[in-house]
């Protein structure tokens, strides 16, 4: 190549330049959101502090929240992803006739993260730990939402001597990934990459920024945070897996049972009326089925309600959880094995 005599010749190092500039840049975005993302939690939590206590079981710390005083115990298993406050509006009325708790599990919330498998037959036995631990007395009736619905159910296949009664608010069933629409499965798979990126970009404050944090200050305190959505998105990619165990748990045999189910004509933002349609037949269906775990079970539809009963239509969850405590106490004084008399499954 000729060159013109005393011309200077471009550097060769100009776009390694540039390119550690930019690297430099990102490096001190990160740093900033780092750190905007730690401040903000911190503040969060400061103003918005978790009720109850924290208890250390298995080398865990656990957020447990009791109140009220009876047994049968109350403990409420929310679901998939989801923290203590999803049942904010049952547990104050509940705690009026009897001990009720509600907890985080693990990586969730308030409490420390675990290192251990995220499916439901750990979760049964990091409850079951947790409920020694803090001292809560069986035996008790077992309160399970959506993806929790598993875990009470492997909780009594584990502890069953210890399981007075329990109720399944819209519980998640065993077979759901084969028999609804197969359209939901491309629902999912966005759901998935969603909560990707939110356990890839929450510890850079972005979700924060993006206003993609629950605006509720007491939410976004408990729940917007790193370890909450790794823990959401390894519960995700485990569904599977507790599906299988859960349908491996077997029957509930005669144990006082309520099934509570969403309102099958409620409209849903998700989804598009006739896929809703399809997929709420095929709901009820296996709604009707986990009714039928024991011959002592029934089925409430919750009018008006959409998945979260609790929060919906918190009046259903309270009385369902009254009428399986009246029942365990007729027929199993406390520590006392099962008794009584089936009666025959209902649906009113």
């Amino acid at each position: 190549m000729s060159t013109v005599p005393g011309a200077v010749a471009p550097s060769r190092s100009w776009p390694r330049r540039v390119t550690t500039i930019l690297l430099l840049l990102a490096a001190l975005l990160a740093l900033a959101g780092f750190l905007y993302e730690n401040v903000a939690e911190a503040r969060d939590r400061r103003f918005n502090p978790m009720s109850g206590r924290r208890v250390e079981a298995n080398g865990i710390r656990f957020h447990l929240d009791c109140a009220g005083q009876g047994s049968p115990a109350v403990i409420l298993e929310a679901g998939l992803g989801d923290t203590y406050l999803s049942w904010r509006k049952v547990q104050p009325q509940i705690a009026t006739f009897t001990q009720v708790c509600s907890y985080d599990r693990a990586g969730l919330g308030f409490s420390d993260s675990s290192s251990g498998p995220r499916n439901s037959r750990v979760f049964a036995e990091e409850l079951h730990a947790l409920l020694q631990s803090a001292g809560v007395q069986p035996p008790y009736i077992l309160v399970g939402h959506s993806m929790g619905g598993f875990d009470v159910r492997l909780f009594a296949s584990l502890y069953r001597d210890e399981v007075a009664g329990m109720v399944l608010v819209d519980s998640s069933h065993p077979d759901q990934d084969s028999r609804l629409p197969p359209e939901i499965k491309n629902l999912e798979g966005s759901w998935v990459r969603e909560a990707e990126f939110l356990e890839y970009t929450t510890p850079f404050g972005i979700p924060r920024l993006l206003g993609l944090c629950d605006s509720n200050p007491v939410e976004r305190a408990a729940a917007c945070n790193f370890h909450s959505s790794r823990e959401g998105l390894l519960e995700m990619k485990s569904f599977p897996q507790s599906a299988a165990q859960t349908q491996a748990a077997g029957s509930l045999g005669d144990l006082p049972l309520a099934v509570l189910s969403h309102d099958p004509d409620k409209p849903s933002a998700d989804m598009a009326p006739d896929l809703a349609k399809s997929m709420n037949e095929a709901w009820e269906k296996m709604q009707e089925e986990l009714a039928h775990l024991s011959t002592r079970g029934t089925q409430t539809i919750a009018r008006g309600s959409s998945h979260y009963i609790q929060l919906d239509r918190p009046d259903v969850v309270i009385e369902a959880v009254h009428t399986v405590l009246d029942q365990s106490r007729q027929t199993r004084p406390a520590g006392s094995p099962t008794s009584g008399q089936p009666d025959s499954p209902s649906k009113p």
